[in-house]
């Protein structure tokens, strides 16, 4: 049995596939660090390597930042980026500087002694996983792979990526891991706008494909971590990354159903979490809300499930979760219709404003927002539909695009949803009357205002 489809993997000469070789537990793994004189390379300069560089190049290593995108590279430069003030205070630091150097060009890659690869991976619509980026950055790399370079593998991916798309590739032109070239799989952690959980602060977990491999690696990796932990293969690290977002996926899935369970009971679900969370032991605090967005929970657990359906291997709980995952943003908009029929308004026709758009407070990124699809939902039913977020100017629907609003409390809105709430962003005009104001009906799917007199939890 394999849990790989093979019609969706590269082709690889099954000969030159390295034996799984173990690697002792990290305090039997002679140190190694990065030297400051050494040069590594990031390949993709997203949220993910970005930070990565700026941190590398805060620890006084040489970075060749990489990225396929002129314009995310000019975006860099003029530091127009989304970014937590301690890394843009970096950027500011480095732009420009002799320890980053930024470039569009492959060929750069063969002058690091490390090279790090940070790209995206996402799923399509059909939640199939989209390998291009990472199969084009990996066989990018290999083609440029110079002898002595460690090669690390962050981004998100299926059991046996590693070996798939680096190992085989750099076999073929006669480089031998563990001897020629070192590789390994470090599975990023990145929680982009909090600040308390900064990659250098979060430990790593690294798997090499040789003891010599997850050694180097993790001296490349130690001035971006708290600590290294060092698990037997690639395998193993490529697996934990899926139990981490797989985990926290069905846990969101479990508190979005607490929150419809504690509406039918007149129950405060806040109230209940907050009461759970006072156990000291075995229990994770997870919190409600209209829908998970981001680059990991709505993906990640998706690579796990496509590789485990080319073996016919069931995951029913995961599977479980991740449908209701997807569900959770078309039930906004059902319990919007909900609340509107309860104040005599059809959906159709009604004024309604989503109140932030972006996947998670304190960012500007809404990639696989639920905002989106709740956006588009409300519209398809006749909705008169309108967003604002102060970090978020435009978003694409399926109609085209749509402009924040810039004055949301001047409009006589029939029904305001909250999904994201910023920090620091006035939303009094939802909770406070004013005179000629009358105060809104606020289904609030954040879970965030509990003091808004007109207020409904989804």
């Amino acid at each position: 049995m394999t849990l790989t489809p093979a019609a969706a993997r590269p082709a690889r000469p099954v000969e030159t596939r390295p034996a799984l070789t173990l690697v002792p537990r990290p305090d039997a793994l002679p140190p190694a660090t990065v030297s400051p004189a050494a040069t590594v390379a990031i390949v993709g300069l997203g949220y993910v390597g970005l930070p990565t560089a700026l941190a590398l190049a805060d620890a006084g290593v040489h970075v060749i930042g990489h990225d396929v995108s002129d314009l995310r590279l000019g975006a860099i430069r003029a530091g127009e980026v989304d970014l937590l003030p301690a890394d843009h205070a970096r950027l500011a630091r480095h732009a420009g500087s002799e320890l980053l150097d930024l470039t569009a060009d492959p060929a750069d890659l063969g002058r690091a002694d490390a090279v790090l690869v940070c790209v995206p991976t996402p799923v399509d619509g059909h939640l199939v996983p989209d390998l291009s980026a990472l199969a084009a950055a990996c066989a990018s790399v290999a083609a440029h792979a110079a002898a002595g370079q460690t090669i690390v593998l962050t981004s998100t991916t299926y059991v046996g990526s590693t070996r798939d798309l680096l190992v085989a590739p750099l076999a073929a032109r006669g480089l031998v891991v563990g001897r020629d070239v070192f590789v390994a799989f470090s599975p990023e952690r990145i929680d982009p706008g909090v600040a308390d959980h900064l990659p250098e602060r979060t430990p790593r977990v690294v798997g090499g494909v040789t003891p010599e491999c997850s050694r180097r690696a993790a001296g490349m990796l130690a001035p971006t971590a708290a600590a290294v932990h060092v698990v037997s293969s690639p395998e193993a690290a490529e697996m934990t990354k899926l139990l981490e977002n797989t985990f926290r996926a069905v846990n969101i899935a479990l508190a979005n159903e607490f929150a419809d369970v504690a509406r039918g009971f007149d129950v405060d679900v806040r109230e209940v979490v907050d009461a759970a969370a006072t156990k000291p032991y075995g229990f994770m605090a997870f919190r409600p809300g209209p829908g998970v967005g981001g680059h990991c929970i709505p993906c990640d657990p998706h690579y796990l499930l496509w590789q485990l359906r080319g073996g016919a291997v069931a995951a029913p709980l995961t599977e479980a979760a991740m449908n209701s995952i997807a569900a959770r943003p078309h039930a906004v908009v059902e319990r919007a219709r909900q609340v509107l029929a309860e104040n005599g308004r059809p959906l159709a026709g009604a004024r309604v404003l989503l109140a932030g758009v972006a996947y998670k407070p304190g960012v500007a990124d809404v990639r696989e927002s639920p905002a989106l699809t709740i956006l588009d939902d409300l519209r398809r039913a006749g909705a008169t539909v309108a967003f604002t977020d102060t970090m978020v100017n435009r978003v694409w629907t399926s109609a085209g695009p749509l402009d924040t609003e810039p004055d949301p409390a001047g409009t006589p809105w029939d029904l305001v949803v909250t999904h994201t709430l910023h920090p620091g962003v006035d939303h009094s005009w939802l909770t406070t009357p004013a005179p000629g104001r009358p105060l809104p009906q606020v289904l609030d799917a954040a879970y965030a205002l509990a003091d808004a007199p007109n207020r409904h939890v989804l």
